[in-house]
């Protein structure tokens, strides 16, 4: 079974219904459903997921599709060396070098997000989900 690493930007387009977006994260997720690809996140997604949703909807209603989320995902720490690696990489974005370094300590080595810019200087593929999704 394939592995990726998903950025919090795709998980949103599915949980706030982002359009044009949202198609190619539902069916992404979908394929994890059926157990035909195994997706990981970080758990810095969560709270990051949870600050924006609650935006858009309740504290209640937010929390509730990240419980239903998380069914469908594997959830990777954030840990002290992915901390230490991402503070002192070339990312401008820490996020981004937190979402990067998280992926490779687990030995994730396809990474998926819509911020293709910022990750130019990666060493595994980065693409966006429908990119994926065509090569599959």
């Amino acid at each position: 079974m394939e592995h990726v690493f998903v950025d919090t930007d795709i998980v949103l387009d599915l949980l706030a219904n982002r359009e044009p977006f949202y198609k190619h994260a539902a069916f992404l997720f979908s394929e994890a459903d059926k157990n035909k690809l195994k997706i990981h996140v970080s758990s810095l997604s969560f709270s990051n997921l949870n600050y924006l949703l609650a935006k858009q909807y309740s504290a209640d209603q937010a929390r509730k599709k990240l419980l239903i989320f998380k069914t469908l995902v594997t959830v990777l720490a954030v840990t002290d060396k992915v901390v230490e690696l991402a503070s002192t990489s070339d990312f401008k974005d820490f996020d981004d070098g937190l979402q990067y370094f998280t992926a490779i300590e687990n030995n994730i080595n396809t990474l998926l997000t819509r911020n293709l810019k910022d990750y130019k200087t990666a060493k595994i593929p980065v693409m966006t989900a429908e990119q994926f999704l065509k090569g599959k």
